[in-house]
């Protein structure tokens, strides 16, 4: 893998990862833009005890711009994106309109092929794998900084999710503090150690393993699996089968595995509701320990996937029960989900 980093008319950072070691890219941004100005706070909720980031700068962000108009394709024939090289393999940059900036944190762009009309899922495994490295990469320079306590790498996929630009990318957010949903597994760890002496994650991958039941796939350095309590019609969280606390550590044997084994999750994905039908909108998401937190060594990385698509035609919205106390209703049971994405594998 090679990295040139470069910056943006504006300022911001744009880093290229490309497959080739003797790629150049020396193409400068020719947009006269104005210096980012943004106006993102973090507030607490005195009553829940959580961040809300408030951004009234991403009003004004691109939405649903025509595929000639895109700003994460590279820039072609006289039209300057974000991307100021004519092609790319991976890129990151700074959001120009981020939720986080300066001491509040930092938010990231990172696009997985200049391809607008592909998915990850069409990437190859060699593509898949430059995009681990970049998430990898990233993860360690966004550690680096002061402001920066916990990194989420995550794609949005899909116009039901809320995403408004199609271009196949995803976003990595440096929070300057650690997100309550860390917290709450934090926690729950903490009181599984005090009680038996054991890791909680290991405890939790461990009866999957033996139930097998809701399993989706297993290789020598991952397990993928529907939880017990999935929250979400089709939910599979994937674990490395070695625990570590985030992205860096991962060895050479999952890194190797981990392109094929997403790879064929994503496609097993959209191929849930049968064909004909549209690709499956869906988040995936990182999570990483907290750099600096009790209990960060027994947090264990994983990814959770999950799509708010309940059936044919038809999603899951997040009304009263859920939106209102955080109590999930989930229409489809974890084992019916986990005997769906078995059904549906690659051949």
């Amino acid at each position: 893998m090679k990295k040139t980093v470069t910056t943006l008319a504006d300022g911001r950072e744009l880093i290229y990862y490309d497959a080739v070691e003797d790629t150049v890219r020396d193409a400068v941004d020719q947009r006269p833009l104005d210096p980012v100005s943004t106006s993102s706070e973090i507030r607490r909720d005195p009553l829940l005890g959580d961040a809300v980031a408030i951004a009234s700068h991403r009003q004004a962000r691109t939405y649903h711009p025509p595929a000639d108009a895109c700003p994460l394709c590279p820039s072609r024939e006289g039209r300057h994106s974000e991307i100021p090289d004519g092609h790319y393999d991976v890129a990151v940059f700074e959001n120009r309109f981020p939720s986080l900036a300066g001491d509040s944190g930092r938010c990231e762009v990172v696009c997985f092929t200049s391809d607008h009309d592909a998915s990850f899922a069409d990437l190859t495994e060699e593509q898949a794998a430059l995009v681990l490295a970049a998430w990898t990469d990233r993860t360690a320079a966004l550690a680096a900084l002061d402001q920066v306590t916990q990194v989420f790498c995550f794609e949005n996929r899909g116009a039901e999710i809320g995403v408004t630009l199609g271009h196949p990318h995803g976003q990595i957010y440096g929070y300057p503090f650690v997100t309550p949903r860390t917290e709450l597994m934090l926690r729950s760890a903490a009181r599984h150690r005090e009680e038996t002496g054991a890791n909680l994650f290991d405890a939790v991958v461990a009866r999957e393993e033996k139930d097998g039941s809701r399993v989706v796939l297993v290789t020598d350095h991952w397990i993928a699996f529907v939880p017990y309590a999935a929250h979400w019609p089709y939910e599979v969280h994937l674990y490395p089968r070695r625990r570590v606390p985030d992205l860096r550590e991962l060895d050479e044997g999952a890194r190797t595995e981990f392109p094929q084994v997403y790879l064929e999750l994503l496609r097993r994905f959209d191929r849930i509701f049968g064909p004909g039908e549209p690709p499956t909108p869906y988040i995936s998401a990182w999570h990483q320990a907290p750099f600096v937190a009790d209990g960060r060594e027994d947090f264990a990385l994983h990814l959770e996937l999950f799509t708010i698509r309940r059936t044919s035609g038809k999603l899951k919205f997040l009304a009263g029960s859920e939106s209102g106390m955080s109590v999930f209703i989930n229409d489809v049971p974890p084992e019916a989900a986990a005997e769906r994405l078995r059904e549906v594998a690659s051949q």
